[in-house]
């Protein structure tokens, strides 16, 4: 096998090497364990409500912002193209 082929080796170490029902079973015992000391948080549906609104809100602002970004480049692209096809017919006369 080529070194360019060949595959890294992978660590058999630590929570990303062990299988979704092993990472499943730990991250319950952690869950457990927190409520059991009652340092766990649990949403009230005011804070589920808060939380979802900020959520909204944020993808809406970046979403805007995207789309005014792609408008602008749009916008950019057409100017080009009717100078050139200004300088074209100027060519042409």
């Amino acid at each position: 096998m080529s070194y360019e082929t060949e595959k890294p080796k992978k660590s058999n170490r630590g929570f990303a090497s062990m299988n979704k029902d092993e990472q499943r079973q730990i991250a319950s015992m952690g869950g457990k364990a927190a409520h059991a000391r009652g340092t766990a948080h649990e949403f009230t549906s005011a804070e589920a409500a808060e939380a979802g609104r900020k959520g909204g809100q944020s993808r809406g602002r970046s979403r805007a912002a995207r789309l005014a970004s792609e408008s602008e480049q749009v916008q950019q692209q057409q100017a080009s193209i009717q100078q050139q096809a200004g300088m074209q017919a100027s060519l042409n006369s």
